[in-house]
């Protein structure tokens, strides 16, 4: 299996958070609703956005092994033995994907720090 490069792998990045940000948009958009009319607590965007994004990414690579941006580009994750990665190796990619700095490692590693940490490929179909 080929491993992709870095224009695949922006792609993928693009078409998953724009999908990411719509959803989270519209959950932030109702929960505003409630904080006008009930008097519930706000949150900021920033929060409903990494909560959404933590949870699109542990849902589809969990079940699927594939993101919609990894479908439109043929592409998905797989471990070191070119298997469907586990729960656990997922929800560490979940989590290091959250962070900011995750992609300012691909000069160093020649993959991401989430896909460095749990040990997976993003690799073509």
């Amino acid at each position: 299996m080929k491993i992709v490069g870095i224009g695949t792998r922006i792609i993928n990045f693009l078409i998953d958070t724009l999908i990411v940000f719509a959803i989270a948009y519209a959950v932030f958009k109702i929960r505003n609703w409630y904080v006008y009319y009930y008097h519930v607590k706000y949150f900021n965007f920033g929060y409903f956005f990494f909560f959404i994004l933590f949870l699109y990414y542990t849902f589809f690579e969990a079940l699927f092994a594939r993101t919609p941006g990894k479908w439109m580009s043929y592409t998905k994750v797989v471990n070191a033995k070119n298997s469907k990665p586990s729960f656990v190796q997922i929800l560490i990619r979940s989590i290091i994907r959250v962070t900011i700095i995750d992609m300012f490692f691909f000069p160093f590693f020649d993959k991401t720090l989430h896909d460095y940490l749990s040990k997976t490929d993003v690799v073509e179909v």
